[in-house]
């Protein structure tokens, strides 16, 4: 072994942080600005009614994204998906506001980034749909910002903005407050112009032009501190809105955001264009965010992440699609998934059995919606504007370069076929690569998965994917000449088969009455998701004493999303029993000393106030 001076030791140790200094030196900081519930409502996206100058002025000095979507139209899941680089509906987490656990090799973006020597700050939105939040910060709170990092370290930092979330049109401001006239407005054609209507969609300009004051007041922070030519900003929303029929549902408004990029000079080798104040029309999408930020920083992206990076070296071709899916929507069940290419969107729905509309209290909340649901229950609302609270189509397709709105459903036009079936598969090819866990329910999945994350019992291949995806796809058509092998597949060994079965079966209704016999033994199946499906079914058969069976077995669970799936069951079939009427109660009852923010007591709730009950002291 050589000695060496301890003098030539001092040196080679200063050469080397000289060296790690000037490599975190060359490391860009990057600048995360995100609001919200809002869509491309911007004058940088071709929207003349808003007024964005702070916006319109960033996207003149950088890239505006012309086909960006959030993977999820809520923001708990879109977020999860955002910071895990895992599509929640992947990873366990589709289902709004849930904590399961992250799978055990789930890195999250922040986590990587520290490893990467980034100082972390978020300022200060967490809200990942998982039970890891603020630990993975250097600083999460409304006090964290990059000027805290230590000097020489690139930082890494988000400034989240509530001004345009849905929540700022629940208390409708006085009009002399507003800065648009509702009666100039303009609006979607699916919506009736009502007051209300015309008044909530100019308050969410209002708050459109005071999210947009926000985003300045940042940038001007940046500039102030002299970091700007050392810093690549980025600027999102969490996923569209807010009015009824966007946030929430994966259409356009729910799902295309708008997303603009400045990259200073010095790092013009990641630029997406030739120059700035360019559009760049890669789709792209946030399950891309996570590997695009490795990139940047030049390492290499991990097999586990699912997206691919869209800024940097080396990138892939374009993409052809970009996916959205949609589960429980705070307390009611649903779940759709979709592929939108760049000028169409496919969408299919597997519960189509519920209407659009569902009664999420939260939605609910705004005054634009109840008075459009009152327009429709008097008759005033054209074709277009009814859809909303029908029941659902399994399978739709748009032209969304000429449909921008999305009203004109060409699933069934024979002209379109080639494009469905392509877009078809790969809504099927990307729900078996992933693994999607939102295809077995909710209660079930928590009781098989134990003690395990439900990412890794799906990705294990313990779950036969294949198969209940197959028999999801066979049950959302509803189609009588299937009902011998729904039948069939209230007899598989796999309790989320015999789920579908049951509700493709439910999907029959009096078509579905030769499989009484069979829905009669699915009351007692062990999973208690079948029994409910099963006992719904048998409602709307006639069959009302063994659904109580069914129902009453579910209720007495004391098992928040078991009780939350059954009382939906109760609701649409609109039973007002005493028999049901106590069981609810009787839930409740159970409940008082628990959270009362949890799913199945608002599901309890909603039953009670259609019933014109009061919970009892």
């Amino acid at each position: 072994m050589m000695n060496y001076p301890v003098k030539s030791i001092a040196i080679l140790v200063l050469i080397i942080a000289c060296t790690l200094k000037a490599q975190a030196q060359d490391l860009p900081n990057i600048l995360w600005i995100t609001s919200e519930d809002n869509s491309a409502l911007l004058g940088c996206y071709g929207d003349e009614f808003a007024k964005t100058p702070n916006l319109d002025k960033l996207a003149s000095e950088g890239f505006l994204y012309t086909h960006a979507y959030a993977n999820a139209p809520v923001c708990a899941p879109a977020r999860n998906t955002i910071i895990s680089g895992v599509y929640a509906n992947s990873g366990g987490h589709s289902n709004m506001r849930s904590k399961y656990p992250r799978g055990r090799g789930v890195e999250f973006l922040a986590e990587t980034m520290r490893e990467l020597g980034y100082y972390r700050t978020n300022n200060n939105k967490t809200d990942y749909n998982t039970n890891v939040e603020k630990e993975i910060w250097d600083e999460s709170s409304s006090e964290a910002h990059f000027k805290n990092a230590p000097e020489g370290k690139p930082w890494f930092a988000i400034f989240n903005t509530t001004i345009s979330h849905e929540s700022k049109i629940h208390d409708q401001l006085p009009l002399g407050e507003l800065n648009y006239d509702p009666k100039k407005v303009p609006i979607a054609p699916y919506h009736p112009r009502t007051p209300d209507m015309e008044r909530d969609w100019a308050q969410y300009y209002h708050r459109i032009e005071q999210m947009d004051a926000f985003v300045g007041e940042r940038l001007q922070e940046l500039e102030a501190s002299g970091m700007a030519d050392n810093t690549i900003v980025i600027y999102y929303a969490d996923h569209g809105g807010v009015l009824a029929r966007s946030k929430r549902y994966v259409y356009e408004t729910g799902t295309h955001v708008p997303f603009i990029v400045r990259i200073p000079e010095k790092y013009k080798k990641f630029w997406p264009a030739e120059k700035p104040n360019s559009k760049v029309e890669r789709l792209i999408s946030f399950v891309d965010l996570y590997p695009t930020m490795l990139n940047l920083v030049g390492v290499q992206v991990p097999k586990r992440l699912q997206g691919t990076p869209f800024l940097g070296e080396n990138l892939d071709s374009d993409p052809e699609y970009v996916y959205m899916f949609r589960d429980r929507m705070d307390e009611w069940y649903d779940m759709s998934r979709a592929v939108r290419s760049k000028k169409y969107r496919y969408i299919h729905n597997y519960m189509p059995h519920r209407i659009y509309g569902l009664p999420i209290e939260y939605l609910f909340r705004a005054k634009s919606l109840q008075s459009w649901k009152t327009s429709y229950e008097n008759g005033e609302c054209n074709e277009i504007q009814s859809v909303f609270w029908n029941t659902k189509p399994v399978e739709e397709l748009y032209d969304t370069e000429n449909d921008p709105w999305e009203v004109n459903n060409l699933a069934k036009d024979t002209k379109y076929a080639d494009v469905l079936e392509e877009m078809r598969k790969a809504n099927r090819d990307w729900l078996l690569e992933i693994r999607d866990t939102g295809f077995m329910p909710e209660d079930e999945r928590s009781i098989r998965a134990e003690n395990s994350p439900i990412y890794d019992y799906f990705q294990s291949g313990a779950v036969d994917i294949q198969k209940i995806i197959e028999a999801a796809d066979l049950a959302s058509l509803g189609k009588v000449e299937n009902k011998q092998r729904l039948m069939d597949f209230l007899k598989s060994n796999e309790s989320a088969v015999r789920y579908w079965g049951a509700t493709g079966l439910l999907l029959l209704g009096k078509n579905g009455k030769s499989a009484i016999s069979s829905l009669k033994t699915a009351i007692n199946d062990p999973s208690v998701s079948v029994a409910v499906v099963a006992a719904e079914a048998l409602y709307k058969l006639g069959e009302k004493e063994e659904a109580y069976k069914g129902f009453k077995r579910a209720l007495g669970t004391d098992r928040e999303f078991a009780q939350t799936q059954v009382m939906n069951a109760i609701y649409l079939i609109d039973d007002d029993s005493p028999i049901m009427k106590e069981e609810v109660q009787n839930v409740l009852n159970r409940m008082k000393s628990l959270d009362r923010n949890q799913y199945n007591y608002r599901a309890a709730m909603n039953l009670m106030n259609k019933w014109g009950l009061e919970l009892d002291n």
